[in-house]
């Protein structure tokens, strides 16, 4: 039975959509994906086994191992290596109110600094944990 197909062909003809579905609601812990040539998609869940400082701690070690290992094509090494410093120390933060305030400050400035670069996935699954935890 070829019942989706027409209308798919249709959307390719008159310009419209990308050939990518992403059906459900985004918060959603499972979402349905149907399309062509599907690659590095990542989903998650807020809320969902919550984030913590061990998994925080976890994504950081795994980003400076990327930082090392991409060092030589990195522009921004200096910058990025200064960003894990300070999520160190956010984490060793007393205040959880002024903790929560300064990972959310990072969470929003790490994937800029990333993107494009050979440490993207990792900085922004960084990212992604530093926003969950300090939600």
């Amino acid at each position: 039975m070829i019942v989706g197909r027409g209308r798919r062909e249709q959307e390719r003809e008159q310009g419209h959509g990308s050939g990518i579905s992403v059906g459900g609601d985004n918060i959603a812990p499972l979402q349905n994906v149907v399309g062509e040539n599907i690659s590095h998609v990542y989903q998650s869940a807020p809320g969902q086994g919550g984030v913590d400082a061990g998994t925080v701690r976890d994504l950081l070690a795994s980003f400076r191992s990327d930082l090392d290992r991409g060092a030589e094509s990195l522009d921004d090494l200096v910058v990025l290596r200064a960003m894990a410093d300070r999520i160190d120390g956010v984490l060793a933060m007393p205040d959880p109110q002024a903790r929560a305030g300064a990972l959310q400050g990072l969470a929003q400035a790490l994937p800029s600094l990333v993107a494009g670069t050979v440490v993207q996935q990792g900085g922004q699954a960084l990212a992604h944990a530093l926003a969950g935890w300090a939600g």
